[in-house]
């Protein structure tokens, strides 16, 4: 090395370092001096936003490669001792001021305990640290400098291994969600005219809503469900007004040539929101609340290009609505409807499957209780319908069908809560099998959980409706305890809504990933959520599924868009044969390999077969999830999915084959019943939907659990729970030993006192002796 080289480079080093020192000094005495004042300051700057939630920042790898300088630092000064360099960096450390400092940057505990551990690890690994970096070892091992001279070279690794630190205000602008009125401005363009059609279900204001649409040169129809944009798009053209419909997995143009007619009947999360229309038609939207989908309703009600918006839902949503239009500059027409027809609550429950008449529909939570239930009824000589969420399509509709014709001996229907919406039957009396059901909390766990009034006034709605052959409905229980329950429930006021949904967009996950471009897709997620700033009319949906996707195809590689939109494909995540492929298509998908109709029915085994039991159903209905999967990103990549027809050919099949399974599904049921191993639940591998339901012991307002007289007793926590769950035992056979526990349990209390008694009077006879 020259002599030249050495002094430019000693010269540049010194200087460095000089200057490092006049700014930490400054900086320490600048605090030490108005420390209580920046303080305050800090705090009023940073109330309007939370602090990250840092443990979902994960440190990015270091190479300890040698440094581009060489041994340049050894050769000004000299060899550094590991142990030495230990001892400074556990004395740095341990400096409560560089921990203040570092948390002004960024690192908190936490952040600046992992930062220190990388930092430790590169400077006793490395063979050769940066020349600037030993000598200032070198400074302080001689005295010569002090131990906070490392701290700018600390926060330097800290930046390496931690790059948000360097842009978090960046990613604060990217996640502030605060105004998405503002990300419309088509909408905000025009002065919109709402109108809120607000009543019960069955009182016709989805019908009014209807008519104007149907008036109108143009309009689109947003629904929660398939089948709802089905019946529209069928109702819609057969009084002579071209319609499409646009759904995830479908697209229908009434144009032979396929330009897009002037209506079009979608699923809400299809809607365009840049298109212009004379009318438009929300359905259902107090389900802008949902923790999962709401966040297509907000999308709707705020973005929607039309001079006419058409809500239509429960009154629980009005002040709602009227505020979220008020932040548009746009006001609010209430329509109110009474329900046509009457339902009444009975005062008893049918108690027993023989009490069971024409036109009663059994609702279950759970598919489990459906077969069992199906199954009795069969044994009593009767024919039911079968109607549950995980069904096709057409095979609800086949059900429907059947259930509601007066020529058919099927005048019994058992069904989940898919029927509260998008199905138009003929019921005469609800009964509730449960009154529990598996939900979704705020933080994306299951849980058991009473229904809500809302819930139970949608399904018990179905009850004597307008277009049925029964003009006044009925709602009662099975069970004689859930009655009172029931009647409770019904007699609540709707929870009023408070909240709307929202969801990070394709563009503000690709802006972040722009800023943490070795991050995961689920990693992005977590923070952009953590960093998300909302007001308090929205909540930021669950992304529980998003990230179990994303989690699912990490290591396939793919870039940033075609990623996300993977991860956003509708699947039944319980569903394995479903999530594997699921996982294959986006491996396929990577290989740049298209997905031929050929290796889709390699894939699924086709031609495919009548289920011979419950099993064989159940994995047709996966089939039938992935077939809608492939024509799902058939219209995300037309060109990867190229066959979509003759997917959709296939699905057709498949739906009838279901509906035959469906058709004999008590067949079904008792072929697995035949096939069980002695002693064992035949159903309890099915995939299920959810915990299967109990009637609750405990309610808002009811007796606690252990009143029951079952010790400890607690419906979502208790080995009976979790035998239920995993279909091992009956509802009614757990209340039947409970009532068991509970008369054990006071013989033996009864026993204990007894011996008790007996042993005290021996006692009071030897003392007498």
């Amino acid at each position: 090395m020259s002599i030249n080289r050495c002094m430019l480079l000693f010269s540049r080093v010194q200087h460095r370092i000089c200057a490092i020192s006049v700014r930490n000094t400054n900086a320490l005495v600048d605090r030490s001096l108005s420390g209580s004042v920046s303080t305050r300051q800090g705090v009023s700057s940073n109330s309007s936003s939370r602090p990250p939630d840092t443990s979902l920042f994960v440190p990015l790898s270091i190479k300890s490669d040698v440094g581009s300088d060489g041994a340049v630092g050894a050769e000004l000064t000299q060899p550094l001792d590991k142990n030495e360099l230990l001892k400074m960096l556990n004395k740095f450390y341990k400096r409560k001021e560089m921990q203040k400092i570092a948390a002004d940057q960024g690192l908190d505990a936490r952040l600046f305990h992992q930062a220190f551990i990388s930092f430790r690890k590169y400077v006793l690994e490395i063979s050769m640290l940066s020349a600037d970096l030993h000598i200032i070892f070198n400074d302080i091992c001689c005295g010569a400098g002090h131990i906070d001279d490392l701290y700018p070279y600390f926060m330097r690794h800290a930046k390496q291994i931690f790059p948000m630190l360097d842009c978090m205000e960046d990613l604060r602008k990217i996640s502030d969600l605060r105004v998405p009125a503002n990300w419309y401005p088509e909408a905000r363009a025009i002065q919109r005219k709402v109108i809120f059609h607000a009543g019960p279900t069955n009182s016709g204001k989805t019908h009014h809503a209807i008519q104007r649409y149907l008036a109108a040169k143009s309009g689109v129809y947003c629904g929660p469900l398939k089948l709802l944009a089905h019946e529209i798009f069928e109702k819609s053209n057969n009084a002579g007004v071209p319609c499409d419909l646009v759904t995830g997995e479908e697209r229908t143009f009434v144009d032979e040539e396929g330009r897009q007619a002037e209506h079009v009947a979608c699923t809400i999360e299809m809607c365009s929101v840049t298109t212009p229309y004379e009318v438009a038609v929300i359905d259902e939207i107090q389900m802008i609340r949902d923790i999962s989908r709401g966040w297509a309703w907000t999308r709707a009600l705020l973005g929607l290009c039309a001079e006419e918006i058409h809500v239509c839902g429960e009154p629980a949503a009005i002040n709602f609505v009227t505020e979220l239009m008020y932040t548009t500059g746009e006001e609010v027409e209430v329509r109110n409807y009474k329900r046509l027809t009457p339902f009444s609550i009975l005062d008893h429950a049918v108690e027993s499957l023989d009490n069971l008449r024409p036109g009663d529909c059994i609702v279950c939570f759970s598919k489990n209780d459906i077969y069992s239930i199906s199954r009795q009824i069969e044994i009593r000589g009767l024919e039911c319908a079968v109607i549950y969420g995980s069904l096709p399509p057409g095979t609800k509709l086949s059900q429907a069908k059947k259930f509601n014709d007066p020529e058919d001996p099927c005048k019994i229907l058992v069904a989940t809560d898919a029927i509260g919406m998008g199905l138009n039957l003929s019921i005469k009396r609800i009964i509730f099998n449960s009154l529990v059901k598996p939900n979704i909390n705020e933080k994306g766990e299951k849980e058991l959980d009473t229904i809500s009034t809302s819930q139970a006034l949608q399904i018990a709605g179905r009850a004597g409706r307008f277009s049925s052959i029964f003009k006044e409905g009925e709602v009662t229980t099975m069970h004689r305890d859930d009655l009172p329950i029931l009647k409770e429930i019904l007699s609540r006021n709707v929870d009023a809504i408070e909240t709307a949904g929202l969801h990070p967009t394709a563009e503000q996950i690709e802006m972040f990933a722009y800023h943490l471009p070795d991050a995961t897709l689920s990693n992005l997620i977590d923070i952009f959520v953590s960093l998300s700033q909302v007001d308090g009319m929205y909540f930021v949906c669950n992304i529980d599924d998003f990230k179990f996707l994303a989690d699912m195809i990490q290591h396939i590689p793919l870039n940033l868009r075609s990623r996300y939109v993977f991860c956003t494909a509708p699947i039944n995540k319980k569903q394995p044969f479903v999530c594997t492929s699921f996982l294959k298509f986006a491996r396929q998908f990577s290989r740049d390999e298209p997905l031929t109709f050929d290796w889709v029915c390699r894939h699924v085994s086709w031609p495919l077969v009548p289920p011979k039991n419950i099993k064989d159903l159940v994995h047709l209905e996966a089939v039938h999830d992935v077939l809608d999967l492939y024509l799902w990103l058939s219209y995300r990549f037309m060109d990867m999915f190229p066959d979509a027809n003759h997917v959709r050919e296939i699905q057709k099949e498949l739906d009838s084959i279901i509906q035959v399974g469906v058709r004999n599904i008590t067949r079904l049921i008792r072929a697995t019943e035949t096939n069980a191993p002695p002693g064992t639940n035949p159903l309890s591998n099915q995939k299920r939907l959810g915990p299967s339901p109990v009637s609750p012991r405990r309610v808002r307002g009811a007796p606690k659990a252990q009143d029951s007289g079952v010790e400890g007793w607690q419906l979502d926590k208790s080995l009976g729970s979790r035998l239920v769950q995993e279909g091992l035992l009956t509802p009614d056979l757990l209340r039947q030993l409970q009532k068991e526990w509970s008369k054990v349990h006071r013989q033996e209390e009864e026993g204990v006192k007894l011996v008790a008694g007996n042993n005290k009077t021996k006692g009071n006879k030897k003392k007498k002796k």
